[in-house]
Order: structure tokens, then sequence, then C-alpha cells
């Protein structure tokens, strides 16, 4: 963004001046209920999505990062050959159980044996960004400090033109990227038995905790298998940021955020406290 699009404070101006169009309604209301994700679009950006797995439908569009032959450089191409470990697979069919009716699009970052560089991720990640996906869902992240500022900087872009950053925590409490970040909705997976939950976690960086432990998801072959991780509850809350934009399409990052928390299993509301009765002064 150019210096002059930028606004460091309001003079002269007024509410009325500045009208925002929003979506009638509380953000909390459609968090459990009611949006299957129609209209939104959704990309996973792993290790690619298998074609037609039976447990994830058909995609609206996959790419993939490869090495231009002529150029050396990193560049997004169309791709057809779908996931190469399985990993991406998985996500993308949780986030179909989750929201069905959303659009799928994936941006393969990983190749065989979950491999891949810190650049080819900020590449598949930029690109994603720049099409203005409405949810991004990153069940992956880089320990390599060395892309923390441009990988902080893509966020806060996401973040800005609301497309939102859905971000897996490490399976290990070690320092990694862009999780960490507050402009990403960041998550780690938790042990309840009820499939269908989240908690706000009071105690960041991680915010949200859903399912992602011993949960079914589709994998290779059209086959499906069981097994945990952070990576698989970050396309759970994923998903509900897709039933919350389908029912409020114009719910920022930062309102989708706000929802998540008020519809967490673990959230209540404070009671409110009676206002005490004035002192009566009445002369008698």
């Amino acid at each position: 963004m150019s210096a002059a699009g930028l606004t460091w404070s309001l003079r002269g101006r007024g509410a009325a001046d500045l009208p925002v169009l929003a979506d009638q309604g509380t953000p909390a209301d459609g968090a459990d209920g009611g949006g299957t994700g129609k209209g939104v679009r959704v990309c996973v950006v792993d290790s690619g999505v298998e074609p037609d797995h039976p447990l994830v439908g058909p995609l609206d569009g996959a790419w993939a990062v490869v090495r231009d032959p002529a150029t050396r450089e990193l560049v997004v191409r169309p791709d057809r050959t779908g996931d190469t470990c399985g990993h991406g697979t998985a996500c993308a069919g949780i986030i179909r159980r989750t929201a069905p009716d959303c659009g799928l699009y994936s941006v393969r970052v990983l190749g065989e044996r979950f491999t891949g560089t810190g650049d080819m991720l900020l590449t598949g990640l930029r690109w994603a960004v720049e099409q203005g996906f409405d949810v991004i869902n990153l069940s992956l992240s880089t320990t390599r400090t060395r892309f923390l500022e441009e990988l902080h900087a893509l966020a806060d872009d996401a973040y800005f033109a609301r497309t939102a950053i859905v971000a897996s925590a490490h399976n290990t409490p070690v320092e990694s990227f862009p999780w960490r970040f507050s402009s990403v909705i960041s998550v780690g997976s938790h042990q309840e038995d009820e499939p269908a939950r989240h908690l706000y976690n009071p105690a960041p960086p991680v915010e949200f905790f859903a399912p992602g432990q011993n949960v079914r998801v589709p994998w290779l072959g059209g086959a499906s298998i069981r097994t945990t991780g952070n990576s698989f509850a970050t396309p759970y809350v994923a998903g509900l940021c897709a039933r919350l934009l389908s029912r409020q399409p114009r719910l920022t990052t930062f309102q989708l955020k706000s929802a998540l928390y008020l519809t967490a299993a673990n959230v209540r509301p404070v009671p409110s406290t009676p206002t005490p009765e004035a002192p009566d002064d009445t002369q008698h």
C-alpha cells in the first residue's frame, strides 16, 4: 500500500463520512449452525488435494509451487498431480465435512514425505493472499526465523484484505510461524469427546482449540485413516469461518475471531449485576 492510502488520524470527518455496510445480527449467531459455507472460497495451502476423493468432492481449482525451468524462480502453476503425501487431502476433507457447500481450492507447497522449503511456503501463501480467497487453511509452519519478517508482513496484508489465515500451531512447544502472529487465527487440538466443539484459549498465543486427536480423515487412494495433530484441528476452525462468512460475508478477520470466541464451549457470559437503586432524596 502506498503512503497516500494510509490513514493515521481522523480530522475534519465524522461517522457520516465513513459509512460501513454490515450484516444484520451478531457474529455469534452463525458459528454453530445455519451457514454451510456456500459462496465462500477456502484455499488449502498444503501438499495438494487428491482429485474427487469421495470425502472431499471436486475441487474448484488446484495449483502448485514449482521452479521455472528457464528462470529457476519459484512460480505458481495449475496442478494435476493432486496430493503427494495425504496431508492436504485430510485437511480438505475436514473443511468439506464442516462447511459442505464452500468452494474448495488447493495450492501445493509440500512434496513427498512432507518435504518443502520456507521459500515455497511464502510463494504459495503470497499467491493465495493475492487471489483474495476468503479463508486460507495453513496446517503447517516454519521454524526458520529468516522468513519471519516477510511472513509477518504477508499475514498482516491478508488480515487487512479480509482474507482469514487459519494457521496450525506446532505440535511441539517450539517457536514457528505464522501461527504465532496475532493477525492469523491460530489453532491447537483438544481431547474433548464432543467432535463438534471448539474452545477459546485464555492464555494465548494459541487462540483456539478444536477436535484434532484421533479424528477420521480422508487419505490417499480414496481411503481414510485416524490420525492426531494440530494440523487436523485447524481445518475444522477454517470450516467454521466459512460457515460464518456464508451467513455474514462482510465479517472481517477481527469479527471472525470475536464470533469464534463468543461461541466457544468454554466461554460463558458474565451475569449482569443489578444497578443499585439511587437513594431517595425526597424530603418528608
